[in-house]
């Protein structure tokens, strides 16, 4: 496995755990679902951590696929070389700390980590069409 696929599929769990932690907030704050819960789709009420770790996960899930579509089509094009592992490795740990920056509301650099994060992935596409 390339390590850009690599990253890839360590970005793809980071992304697709994220919802744990909106989930333990909501049972740590109105304990586990009802049946009525099921009936009525109104989300219940959180501590601003359980909000912004929800958007953290609609954030992470909403930037994966450029990511991942970037990532596949260098491989399928036999163009992944150290600039596009720098990008991929780079994108998963700027990823990471996006979560965390933006769950523990750590003002500013969470927008950096975005920005950076999508310079990641303008990266890959300039290395892909070069």
């Amino acid at each position: 496995m390339s390590p850009e696929l690599k990253y890839l599929a360590l970005t793809a769990i980071l992304t697709g755990s994220l919802w744990i932690p909106y989930i333990v907030c909501q049972v740590v704050t109105n304990g586990t679902l009802q049946t009525t819960n099921y009936v009525d789709p109104t989300p219940r009420p959180v501590p601003l951590w359980g909000q912004r770790a929800n958007r953290a996960h609609i954030n992470a899930v909403e930037t994966f696929a450029p990511f991942a579509a970037l990532v596949i089509l260098i491989q399928l094009t036999n163009k992944n070389d150290s600039m596009t592992t720098f990008w991929a490795m780079s994108y998963f740990w700027i990823r990471l700390a996006h979560a965390v920056v933006f769950i523990a509301a750590i003002p500013f650099i969470r927008t950096i980590l975005f920005v950076l994060g999508y310079v990641c992935i303008v990266g890959l596409f300039v290395d892909l069409v070069k």
